[in-house]
């Protein structure tokens, strides 16, 4: 048992004999388009930052006017060899309109391999802080700059809503009529209107319509818009739901001379596939013309055609 904790304490003490040896180097700092102040304060805070995340010892190799800026992975690692270090940052910066891009990577100096290797942005000068607190975090856990984030380390640019493409908003109303094609009560037609609103991308039209249709019927729809001129047919489908109205409550049983109530409903769910035309698509606003066939999931079986007109704005 002492011979075991023995060997265990050598190889304990070899393994921080070996940690307290290792030496990471930081490369001269390469800014594109930064005052020398700005790189200074630069090469500052990240050093600092990688002593709090690394155990061993951390250098600044200076800048030699002497010699060319190092922008490579090859020149950092003889910079590496040179201060006697173990791993090496080269860390770079170039200014891209207002965007500082910020690149480095972790390099291993006896093999040459590239041990980790990433890139963000800055958006301010003042935001590189923060910025260089998350470089030496994604350095020191070699995962990507993104999955490092925390709170009250967030940079401004991840701050920011990201972009995104922009639709137009439309809205409108149309009228006409029903006509049944199964149920319904066996009604000729009714009268219909609908309200709908939603947006335009360049060939699709997706929104929300709510109608009054022999009752009350609401549904999202998706419409793909042939063609970009003033004359645009379009077709697609939609899915909702349809309250209908029917006028039978129940009904005579002349056999048994009871009255039995009618217990079936006349809400469900509504599959509607559609086709119709847009005049005056480029302008801002438009005539419509649409042709619906739905069908209503419910205990009457219903279905019905619905061809309305109307405008959109």
């Amino acid at each position: 048992m002492k011979k075991l904790s023995m060997v265990f304490l050598i190889f304990f003490g070899l393994a921080v004999a070996v940690n307290a040896q290792k030496r990471l180097a930081l490369s001269p700092v390469h800014a594109i388009g930064l005052d020398e102040s700005a790189i200074v304060t630069t090469e500052s805070l990240l050093k600092m930052e990688l002593q709090k995340q690394f155990d061993y010892d951390v250098i600044q190799i200076p800048f030699n006017d002497d010699q060319q800026p190092c922008y490579d992975e090859k020149c950092a690692i003889e910079l590496g060899k040179n201060a006697a270090a173990d791993e090496v940052v080269l860390c770079r910066l170039s200014r891209l309109g207002e965007k500082i891009i910020i690149q480095f990577i972790h390099l291993d100096v006896g093999s040459g391999q590239t041990l980790f290797a990433d890139n963000t942005t800055s958006d301010t000068i003042e935001d590189l802080d923060t910025v260089m607190k998350r470089v030496a975090l994604s350095i020191a856990r070699r995962e990507p700059i993104a999955k490092t984030a925390e709170v009250g380390n967030i940079t401004e640019s991840e701050d920011k809503k990201p972009l995104r493409r922009s639709a137009h908003k439309v809205g409108g109303f149309s009228f006409g009529y029903l006509y049944p094609q199964n149920g319904y009560d066996n009604k000729d037609r009714s009268f219909a209107l609908d309200f709908r609103t939603g947006y335009d991308m360049e060939n699709v039209s997706t929104g929300m319509l709510i109608a009054v249709r022999n009752g009350f019927a609401t549904n999202l729809y998706v419409h793909y818009l042939t063609t970009r001129t003033d004359v645009c047919p379009y077709f697609g489908g939609a899915f909702g739901f349809h309250w209908i109205a029917h006028d039978d409550d129940g009904y005579y049983d002349a056999d048994s001379g009871n009255w039995t109530e009618d217990k079936r409903d006349g809400d469900g769910f509504e599959f509607t596939l559609t086709s119709g035309i847009r005049i005056f698509r480029t302008y801002n606003f438009q005539l419509i013309a649409n042709l619906d066939y739905s069908i209503t999931f419910n205990d009457f079986d219903d279905k019905a055609i619905v061809f309305t007109l109307g405008l959109l704005k």
